[in-house]
């Protein structure tokens, strides 16, 4: 095969892949990569974690952060994916709260510290039946995913964790491709509710875990994401 040709496929591969390095506040997009998002390490190749024992896990984190976003409890919060979401699956949406006297630049969320606060999961098509298309994964092929910050959570600074798993090569365990990025606001105007079920990354997920394995036939007809029910605050 000449150098051209892998050029050429190797840079395919890397455009069918994906990062959210921008957030977007109140509608309005950063206008540049890694503001308020912490710089991952895919930020050239745009590979997904395949190992939930790694602490990729957590933000696939390659350099500290630089900026923290002021966000209202209850608003809408998003991610921009770069390009867009071009594998099916699932978003989910987590949070950690920093530590009071933490830096929030260089805080590491190790342990049960994250609670789930969103998901755009499948939905059956009118037969009842899964398929790997837009119309039973609301997040594919889109350019920017969103979720609810819950009204009740307390003020403070927090890492917002978005995750968006591929399961188009994930007929095995280990197939699953994971793309997580992470970036730091302050909540204001919260509430007083207890977050939780808290959870750790890595820990929440067994690469044996249903949500991370897809069987194209038998065609499915219904799909849990893995990890926690979403805090409805």
């Amino acid at each position: 095969m000449k150098p051209t040709t892998l050029l050429l496929l190797a840079a395919s591969g890397a455009e069918a892949h994906y990062r959210f390095s921008k957030l977007i506040v109140d509608g309005v997009p950063e206008a540049r990569e890694w503001g308020f998002v912490r710089q991952s390490k895919n930020y050239q190749s745009n590979a997904g974690v395949t190992d939930v024992n790694s602490n990729d896990m957590r933000c696939y984190q390659m350099r500290a952060g630089t900026a923290t976003a002021t966000v209202s409890a209850g608003s809408r919060l998003g991610f921009a994916a770069m390009s867009a979401v071009t594998h099916f699956g699932p978003v989910s949406f987590y949070m950690a709260r920093v530590p009071d006297g933490a830096n929030v630049n260089t805080w590491e969320p190790a342990g049960n510290v994250w609670f789930k606060v969103g998901e755009i999961s499948a939905q059956a098509g009118p037969d009842g039946k899964l398929g790997s298309t837009e119309q039973n994964w609301p997040a594919y092929n889109q350019k920017e995913v969103y979720f609810n910050v819950p009204k009740d959570v307390p003020n403070g600074k927090y890492l917002v964790r978005v995750e968006s798993i591929a399961l188009h090569q994930a007929q095995s365990a280990g197939g699953a491709q994971l793309y997580i990025n992470c970036a730091q606001v302050e909540i204001v105007n919260g509430g007083n509710g207890r977050p939780g079920p808290l959870v750790s990354f890595p820990g929440a997920y067994n690469r044996n875990d249903p949500g991370l394995v897809w069987s194209y036939y038998p065609i499915r007809t219904s799909y849990k994401a893995p990890g926690p029910a979403v805090w409805q605050g």
